[in-house]
């Protein structure tokens, strides 16, 4: 299990025990955190948990697919550190990660 920080775009900031083989969408959505709304459900279809991964924490996320990368075209505030909340899988080498939700999501 992991502890991942999820902080939001006011700077509030929620930490959530999240399992492994789960992904930090699924567990946001689980627990209501505001930010991250995982409209299309994890199937990366759609870009509503879109985070900033904190660039401590970029190589441990792993790469971009080519979908994941696709779908961020249509994200407001893409940067070099965006990645898909979906697409990140939680494991014990992620605790400890900390993500920023942007100041919207669509």
């Amino acid at each position: 299990m992991a502890k991942i920080t999820y902080i939001a775009a006011d700077g509030s900031a929620r930490t959530l025990d999240v399992p492994d083989g789960e992904s930090l969408m699924e567990a946001a959505v689980a627990d209501g955190v505001p930010g991250i709304d995982g409209d299309c459900g994890g199937n990366c279809a759609c870009a509503t948990c879109h985070v900033h991964v904190d660039p401590a924490w970029l190589a441990a996320a792993g790469e971009k697919s080519t979908m994941e990368t696709a779908m961020l075209d249509f994200a407001d505030g893409v940067t070099a550190d965006s990645r898909l909340a979906c697409q990140i899988i939680a494991s014990l080498a992620l605790d400890g990660m900390v993500v920023r939700t942007p100041a919207s999501q669509h």
